[in-house]
């Protein structure tokens, strides 16, 4: 049962913490937004790549919790097909990325990660993203989708950049390494 409480905890915090950043996000970057969903800056991005980092499945199954709520309501309330695919896109990207840093054997963990490495997990992630969410919207006769690629990665990458290395800086800052002795 504690281990029931502790993926429902981890779900609730993670579909918390991305809607509050999408509402962020819209507060400070509204006159950077391309279309509905795509912005210069994206820190929603970074926040779906922490929430896997930190809790895996519970971190994706949180995310798409919170964006169907977000696409069914807010970015595309008169298109089910789309808010549908949205959700189900913006969870699998993050997850897929994750599942490709276990298999280098590189390890997910935030502390243990350096710089570099931090910065090509983001790197990868901001190319999977958008490449998924474009793939998408070619097969649904999409326009403007190069264009739209290289937004959407932009902001990937810059809003996970932010988002992971506040994070990382956070950590170290509050819960710095044991000294050894």
């Amino acid at each position: 049962m504690r281990h029931l409480q502790l993926k429902f905890a981890m779900v609730a915090c993670t579909a918390t913490l991305f809607l509050a950043t999408i509402m962020l996000n819209e507060m400070l970057f509204t006159r950077l937004e391309f279309v509905p969903g795509i912005n210069i800056i994206y820190l929603p991005a970074g926040v779906r790549l922490l929430s896997v980092l930190l809790f895996a499945e519970a971190g994706a199954f949180g995310l798409l919790l919170a964006s169907w709520y977000i696409c069914f309501f807010h970015f595309f309330p008169d298109d089910p097909l789309r808010s549908f695919a949205g959700g189900i896109l913006s969870s699998l990207a993050p997850y897929l990325a994750y599942r490709a840093l276990l298999a280098s054997g590189i390890g997910a963990s935030l502390r243990g990660m350096s710089g570099q490495r931090l910065f090509c997990f983001a790197l990868l992630f901001s190319v999977m993203s958008p490449a998924m969410h474009h793939a998408w919207f070619a097969l649904m006769g999409g326009q403007n989708l190069w264009k739209g690629f290289v937004v959407m990665f932009t902001g990937d990458l810059a809003g996970t950049l932010i988002v992971l290395y506040g994070a990382k800086l956070a950590l170290n800052a509050f819960w710095p390494k044991p000294v050894l002795r």
